[in-house]
């Protein structure tokens, strides 16, 4: 896997997002320069209406920029067509969202395993033993989403995206639908899929002590990045967003 400037997995350069034309146009970015570390995990924060999470869909390539670029793994993926962006993102991306997105008809093991099966590819029984082991589903493989609690199914979603191993996860709100106890687990997960996996994730988080499980906190207002931060608690986090919303 080849990495892009700096060693950066995935790197924006003057990114703008226009809604719209003339009088109604909406600038939801503002030419965004930003590079995501392999390895680490960035959260982007920011109030209603920020622009956070037309980044992240810009990032993974679920959305094309007005103006500028984007690589991921060391292509350019804003020139891509369907085709060939749909082959990269099953092969670089994995995605993890509030709502869990699980196939309801599907079990939990063939809901992990669901991106091999749309590519093609067998398992590898090694790692997916591992994963599901990490994310404590050994006893729930069988069962389908109605029959497993909310954190169960997020967990469920967390294993999907890692099976492939991808070069990124992107996390949108992802304990945004979980009671407090729930999502301090699923935090933990994602904290250590970093750790033991070396997994680069960016998340879409409101949430400051979500947030503060990441390396990196990148905070959106009005369309553009105004602070950047490294490893800092959630009441630093907390600080930051209160400054922003009274500005």
């Amino acid at each position: 896997m080849s990495n892009g400037q700096n060693g950066a997995v995935v790197v924006a350069r003057d990114v703008t997002r226009r809604y719209g034309e003339g009088d109604t146009a909406v600038d939801a970015l503002r030419g965004v320069t930003v590079d995501i570390a392999p390895g680490k995990a960035t959260a982007l924060m920011g109030p209603s209406g920020s622009g956070k999470s037309t980044l992240m869909h810009i990032l993974a390539g679920l959305d094309k920029p007005t103006s500028g670029s984007v690589d991921i793994a060391g292509t350019e993926i804003t020139t891509l067509g369907d085709n060939d962006l749909t082959k990269l993102r099953r092969e670089h991306i994995g995605f993890v969202f509030q709502f869990f997105n699980l196939l309801p008809m599907l079990t939990a093991r063939e809901n992990i395993l669901l991106p091999l099966t749309i590519a093609g590819e067998k398992p590898d029984d090694e790692w997916f033993g591992q994963l599901v082991r990490d994310v404590g589903l050994e006893d729930r493989l069988s069962h389908r989403p109605s029959e497993l609690s909310g954190g169960q199914q997020q967990r469920v979603a967390i294993a999907r995206a890692l099976v492939s191993k991808p070069t990124v996860l992107f996390a949108d709100e992802p304990t945004g639908n979980l009671d407090s106890a729930t999502s301090a687990e699923i935090l933990e997960l994602l904290r250590r899929s970093v750790e033991e996996y070396g997994q680069t994730i960016v998340m879409v988080t409101h949430d400051a002590r979500a947030a503060a499980v990441a390396q990196r906190v990148l905070f959106l207002a009005d369309g553009s990045i105004v602070r950047d931060l490294g490893d800092c608690d959630a009441h630093t986090i907390h600080s930051v967003m209160e400054e922003l919303a009274a500005a």
